[in-house]
């Protein structure tokens, strides 16, 4: 079974950058569409980006257009999620979630079927 693991997380600057990354064997054998998804304390999981099995497709969430980068590196079966001028508000725990879609990838939930235990990033002088 898929397990994802994200790592990379962590207490950031306001301003500042980091770059979350998603681990699991089988993202690029099985043609895994890869999405991250945050959630904050007392708020809805919220899908932040995703990308399509073969990387040619990708969706970003309107709060960080512009600051995020999703990519995949699929020798190394891996995705990354680099986000820049991070807020306060970017403050979740950020989650990875896979699933075997064909062509694009999705921000709904709902659709993906295994995910990863999290990473905390915290965005704080």
């Amino acid at each position: 079974q898929l397990q994802p693991v994200e790592s990379g997380g962590g207490l950031v600057q306001p301003g500042g950058s980091l770059r979350l990354s998603c681990a699991a064997s089988g993202f690029t054998r099985d043609g895994y569409a890869i999405a991250w998804f945050r959630q904050a304390p007392g708020k809805e999981r919220e899908g932040v980006a995703c990308i399509s099995r073969i990387g040619t497709s990708t969706r970003y969430a309107d709060s960080v257009k512009g600051r995020a980068t999703v990519s995949r590196d699929n020798a190394r079966n891996t995705v990354s999620l680099e986000m820049n001028n991070l807020e306060p508000e970017d403050t979740a725990r950020y989650y990875c979630a896979a699933e075997p879609l064909y062509e694009h990838c999705s921000l709904t939930d709902q659709i993906y079927t295994y995910w990863g235990q999290g990473t905390q990033v915290t965005v704080s002088p």
